[in-house]
């Protein structure tokens, strides 16, 4: 009654009864096939299934050959019967840990028997359900237990070990199947693996992910961290982040080639790779928090590959607390870092060359910010603290006296700036896109607007207003943080109030009870003890009075107040009537009264103008209380404005009775103004008491007081200046009055001017003019180049008087260096930024006009004071206006050029429309003639201050043209030919000279050469130190002479130590590259050889040296010169050593042979550079000595000249030591490579000359101590050097 399967029951049966005998009897009756379907039936009916295999294993002891047999026949034929898929999971689980219990009883040779099986069927991809994948590890345990490792696991490795060697084509993977990958990658956490294993199955997971679907990617990702457990941590998450860079990268490919490519080329669609990225980080957050090694790792390969995605993984790890400062830290260093690459890179033609551009680290933390928008919350608090970060620890500093230097973030230019710009970009950008944190933004930034009182908060106020411009609703949705805000008002600086009050403006249009609660807040302010908060009032009211016209009454009270808050009521009152013409009548009617405080009404009274009721007096203090002038210049505009709209038609809407009512008011303050003009040009500065015998010194009250009538008086001046030109019409006795008062004006400024000289009080500079802006544009215009025939009369009145031009070109610069530091400038719309461009662009026509046609050599030749001259005054006006263009406006650069038409001829028509590049090249090209015309006369024409004026303005100009352009290449051609055919001794101009080459050279190649020719022309001009050397004698560039020597030298000196710099950081990146190419990885002995970078840097310094080497002979100058090439030779051995210590790190990694250029760079070194840098110092120690004794002079003369030497000595001597300690670091590198390479360098260094200048020194400082210098130099006598130098 057995049957074909054998009998189940009778098993059991027997099983469970006492006759072992039996059970074994019985199971051998079975044939293999009867035994295996009786497992097979039981196993699919899900019933008995353990018990019949316990009974089969009770029958079967381990330790006879039968029983061997069967257990073995159990284990091959029950694992591919759980892996077919046709059992119950529980049925397939239970007989596989059951299978577990019984392995460690089988014998080496079976368990080697069923490892090879598990390799087949992994091979042949039949693990697909991975069921009895768990009892492979507890194989090969059992294996490795009794040392049985011919195969099994070695196998599985081996196997893919061979495939690789013997395959031409890429790994081959028919070993692992894909969709088994994840079984295989769990199974191996329980095996135990050697190191080398264990990296190869992770390097073939790594691999695999290429061949797998995204969605499968994460389950793995947590298996691989697992295993990381047992090691190649760095490897494991190399590999993870690379991957996810690259899938970036493709998907950024995509997205830009979407257009032009067909749509079902897009690999994977955004959001999944975005979610597949979010669940990857939080696996990876997890691991690290269990694995602090782990975390170590990974802010180490973040260091060397940051992207989008490893960014968005630093800031989710930022959130375990142990790691928070340390991610932090670093991002704001690597942030900053980069921006400081990238400035090298756009400075360095030679770098440019060498490295890739890589992408712009802003863009890589903007992109996380787009990214995080797919549920990556676990990200978003990070990016929050990362701007808020960047934008605290590089914002704007306080300037000098908490003066804060303003400008916009839109300028940024710094690495510093650029890393506050980007911490900005994230939080608008995150503001905008992610509701949760909107709310947590707006808090932080408005605090910091009322905690930040010391230091500038422009950046914060960018952010804000940029914000409510770009979500004003949803920022209404928080209006009670902005209103809490406003309560702070009356303690805030002036600045930062009105930042705010613009930023909030659009919110005030729509929100009625944000309005009422500033208009409170303002009102109480009125009130402030504090004379900030009251001025915060003022200009509240100012900026919003269209939104209050019942207010005008609040400013009115404000005019019994201090001078600043004044002021603030005069600057701004022209704004307020342009905005809102129907409050014309109550304005004016309030200055007409304010005017008449200090007006004296009879007629023929002189001055017209009190002065008395100006000032006040506090003790002996004395200060001013109204500005008069001021009040008077907003008077004359808020007029002559309501005269403009007028003669454009009568005011719309104004009824008749107010007409009258504005004739009214008009024609008295008119009358007034007449008046006051009229009787100024008959009052002398007597009847004011501020002639020459007035006392102006500011240490007395009398001095002060009238230095303030002065500053005020003169400010009338130009005041009535400007309203008598507007109003006068081009009549010629209009003009002779401008004159007149012009005249007054300037004698008032000598004596000033004379006085202070006197005094020597610095706080005593040349007063703010208050001509406006627009009036300097229209007066230029009119005095340079108005063609008009009707006017040539009148004009020249004004045009014959070269103080007032001069005057007015002053002005005009002061105003723009105003608008360069500030922004803005003083007057009627100096605060308007569109405004102030287009009058720089008509100021700029003007004054380029006259300079280019009439030459400063033509004009007033009688006059040699060359500060006096106008041409010189345009040009000066030239340099600044260009400057504040690209700085204040550098977006707008080439409209700024196209606007101004120079000359009439087809050059200008050719430069009017096309790039920035040409319409700079064609203003260049009138800048180089007139600096050419200025070289080719002889010395006496030569202007040197104009020559460096035009030296300035090229430098500037250039910097605008692109360096790969044919005009770039001509003007670095000019230059350099300027350079080498210049012969004028003027230190400062060739100072300049030299920069611009140097700066245009770095742009079109290293400058080595250039270094190395200039060092040989020095040291043929300035003699050899040891002077029985007769020099050769050379000259590359005529400009170097005797007298130019030295400062060249030390120009020269700053640009060897940028091309160091240069070196340095090459070998820093080199050295960051190397990190990430791991050995073996096909970095071989050639590409040890032929590396480009490595060349380049070998190369550089090479030529380094051959100039150093020139230098180092040289009789150059005790001083400055000798100190800075000390300095700088140290730096040169500290970056020989850093070469030194690349090749030896190279060595350890990639063994071979050392490069034949590198060898040719030591032994450069031992035979050019240290033996003359030990007789550089001797000539140093002994030329400092002598120059101590300066017995000819007076005793005391001599004293403190031994002094002063001896502590010039003291510096230069600590640079002697640091540059012997860094020949000797570099020599000892050099024998630690030696023996790395099996190389001899050492044998290019002579030794005993270090030897001998230890001793050197320490007597030079024993003797610099008992002040005595006739011992010193005996040591000396003997210096080897010497005769190694007679090579000449």
């Amino acid at each position: 009654g057995l049957g074909m399967g054998g009998d189940a029951g009778t098993l059991l049966q027997l099983s469970e009864g006492d006759g072992a005998r039996e059970l074994q009897r019985y199971l051998a009756s079975l044939s293999d096939d009867e035994l295996k379907s009786m497992i097979t039936n039981c196993a699919l009916k899900g019933k008995d299934v353990g018990a019949v295999i316990k009974a089969i294993f009770k029958g079967s002891p381990a330790g006879i050959s039968d029983g061997v047999k069967r257990r073995s026949l159990v284990y091959q034929h029950c694992i591919p019967l759980c892996e077919s898929g046709d059992l119950q999971t529980e049925v397939a689980s239970d007989i596989i840990g059951f299978l577990m219990l019984e392995t460690h009883s089988l014998p080496g040779p079976s368990l080697a028997h069923l490892a090879a099986g598990y390799v087949e069927a992994i091979k042949a991809g039949e693990m697909c359900s991975g069921r009895s994948l768990e009892l492979f590890p507890t194989i090969l345990t059992a294996l490795s237990a009794i040392e049985a490792l011919a195969y099994g696991k070695g196998e599985i490795l081996q196997n893919e070990r061979v495939t690789l060697k013997n395959t031409p084509s890429p790994p081959c993977f028919f070993l692992w199947d894909p969709t088994c990958v994840i079984h295989l990658t769990t199974m191996f956490r329980d095996v135990p693996l050697s190191s080398e294993e264990l990296q190869f199955v992770v390097e073939k997971v790594l691999r695999m992910f290429q061949k797998l679907d995204l969605q499968e990617i994460p389950p793995l990702v947590y298996q691989l961290l697992l295993l990381a457990a047992k090691g190649c941590k760095k490897i494991v998450l190399d590999g993870i982040i690379m991957y996810f860079k690259e899938q970036d990268d493709r998907h950024e490919d995509e997205q830009k080639n979407g257009e032009n490519m067909d749509v079902e080329v897009q690999s994977v669609p955004q959001d999944q790779l975005r979610h597949v990225e979010g669940t990857v980080i939080l696996h990876v957050v997890f691991a690290v928090q269990l694995d602090h090694e782990l975390g170590r790792e990974l802010l180490k390969t973040l260091k060397v590959i940051l992207c989008p995605f490893g960014v968005a993984l630093l800031l989710s790890v930022a959130r375990i607390q142990r790691y928070e400062e340390q991610v932090f830290d670093f991002l704001k260093g690597a942030i900053t870092k980069r921006f400081k690459d990238d400035q090298a890179l756009q400075n360095s033609r030679f770098l440019q060359d060498l490295i890739p551009q890589s992408c712009s680290v802003g863009q890589m933390i903007l992109d996380t910010v787009r990214n995080s928008v797919f549920g990556w919350d676990h990200v978003t608090k990070g990016l929050v603290e990362l701007g808020f970060m960047l934008m605290d620890s590089f914002g704007p500093k306080a300037g000098a006296f908490g003066k804060a230097l303003e400008g916009s973030t839109a300028l940024a230019k710094t690495p510093n700036q650029l890393a506050c710009r980007l911490g900005g970009q994230v939080l608008l950008d995150g503001f905008k896109m992610h509701e949760p944190i909107r709310g947590e933004i707006l808090e932080q930034v408005l605090n910091r607007l009322i905690t930040k009182t010391a230091s500038p908060v422009t950046h914060f106020i960018e952010l804000l207003s940029s914000m409510v411009v770009s979500a004003p609703m949803i920022i209404l949705e928080s209006s009670a943080k902005v209103t809490e805000t406003f309560d702070h008002l009356s303690f805030l600086p002036l600045t930062t109030v009105l930042g705010l009050l613009k930023a909030v403006q659009p919110l005030l249009k729509v929100s009625i009870s944000m309005k009422d609660s500033l208009i409170l807040v303002l009102r109480k302010a009125m009130f402030s003890s504090q004379l900030e908060g009251r001025k915060s009032a003022v200009s509240g009211f100012l900026l919003f009075v269209g939104y209050i016209l019942g207010d005008l009454g609040s400013l009115r009270r404000c005019l019994n107040q201090q001078a600043d808050v004044r002021l603030l009521l005069y600057e701004g009152f022209r704004d307020v009537l342009r905005h809102n013409s129907q409050l014309a009548s109550s304005i004016m009617q309030t200055l007409l009264s304010q005017l008449k405080r200090y007006y004296e009404p009879e007629q023929d009274l002189l001055p017209p103008l009190k002065l008395e009721p100006c000032i006040s007096a506090q003790g002996d203090q004395i200060f001013l209380q109204e500005p008069m002038a001021h009040l008077l210049s907003c008077t004359v505009h808020c007029l002559l404005w309501l005269r403009n709209v007028q003669t454009g038609g009568p005011m719309a809407g104004s009824d008749d009775d107010e007409e009258e009512e504005e004739e009214g008011y008009q024609t008295e303050l008119h009358a007034m103004l007449e008046s006051v003009t009229r009787r100024l040009m008959k009052s002398e500065l007597e009847d004011f008491e501020l002639d020459k015998s007035a006392e102006f010194s500011l240490s007395s009250s009398v001095g002060v007081k009238n230095n303030i009538y002065a500053v005020l008086v003169m400010g009338v001046y130009e005041v009535l200046i400007e309203y008598n030109f507007v109003m006068a019409n081009y009549s010629k006795n209009r003009f002779e009055e401008i004159l007149e008062l012009y005249r007054r004006h300037h004698k008032l400024s000598e004596i000033l001017h004379e006085k202070a000289g006197k005094g020597r009080v610095p706080s005593n500079k040349t007063p703010r003019s208050l001509l406006s802006m627009a009036f300097l544009s229209t007066l230029l215009s009119a005095l340079f180049r108005d063609n008009t025939q009707s006017r040539q009369d009148s004009l020249s009145v004004l045009r014959s008087c070269p103080d007032f031009l001069r005057y007015t070109v002053s002005v005009a610069l002061q105003k723009v260096q105003q608008l360069e530091e500030t922004g803005h400038t003083d007057g009627p719309e100096g605060q308007n930024a569109e405004k102030m461009f287009r009058h720089l662009c008509d100021i700029t026509c003007v004054l380029m006009w006259r300079y280019t046609n009439i030459p400063s050599a033509v004009e007033d030749s009688s006059k040699k004071d060359s500060s006096h001259n106008v041409s010189l005054l345009c040009l000066e006006g030239l340099l600044r206006i260009f400057s504040t263009v690209i700085e204040r406006y550098p977006h707008r650069l080439t409209s700024f050029l196209g606007a101004m038409d120079v000359s009439e001829d087809e050059e200008a028509q050719n430069g009017s429309d096309g790039n920035l590049t040409e319409k700079t090249a064609f203003y260049l090209r009138q800048f180089q003639r007139a600096l050419f015309s200025q070289l080719s006369g002889g010395e006496d024409e030569f202007n040197c201050k104009e020559a460096q004026l035009l030296v300035s303005v090229l430098t500037l100009l250039s910097r605008q043209l692109d360096p790969a352009s044919p005009q770039f290449e001509q003007m670095f051609n000019w230059t350099l030919k300027i350079c080498r055919e210049t012969s004028f001794e003027d230190v400062g101009f060739s100072k300049g000279l030299l920069s611009l080459l140097f700066s245009l050279h770095a742009l079109h190649k290293s400058p080595v050469r250039l270094i190395w020719e200039l060092c040989q022309d020095i040291h043929s001009l300035l003699g050899d130190i040891d002077q029985d050397v007769e020099v050769e004698k050379r000259s590359h560039f005529a400009f170097v002479s005797i007298k130019t020597a030295p400062p060249t030298t030390l120009l020269l000196l700053v640009q060897l130590g940028k091309v160091l710099d240069e070196v340095d950081w090459l070998l820093a990146k080199r050295k960051g590259q190397k990190a990430i190419d791991r050995p073996g990885s096909g970095a071989t002995q050639t590409a040890m050889q032929q590396d480009p970078v490595e060349k380049a840097v070998t190369v550089q310094l090479g030529t380094l040296l051959t100039a150093l080497n020139e230098l180092l002979q040289t009789a150059l100058p005790p001083g400055t010169c000798c100190h800075t090439l000390l300095r700088e030779l140290s730096r040169t051995y500290t970056i020989l050593t850093t070469l030194l210590k690349y090749y030896i790190q190279l060595c350890a990694s990639h063994p071979g042979q050392l490069p034949a250029r590198l060898e040719k760079l030591v032994k450069l070194s031992g035979s050019h550079l240290t033996p003359q840098c030990y007789s550089f110092i001797t000539y140093v120690q002994s030329g400092e000595q002598s120059g101590g004794g300066a017995e000819k002079k007076k005793k005391k003369k001599e004293d403190e000249t031994i002094t002063a030497v001896s502590a010039k000595v003291l510096r230069d001597t600590k640079a002697i030591p640091n540059l012997i300690f860094s020949i000797e670091q570099y020599e000892k590198f050099l024998i630690v490579l030696s023996k790395k390479t099996k190389v001899n360098l050492m044998q290019y260094m002579k030794l005993s000359t270090s030897r001998d200048f230890r001793i050197n020194t320490a007597t030079v400082e024993a003797a610099l101590q008992e002040q005595q210098d006739s011992q010193v130099g005996q040591p000396e006598e003997s210096q080897e050097p010497k005769k190694k130098r007679r090579k000449h």
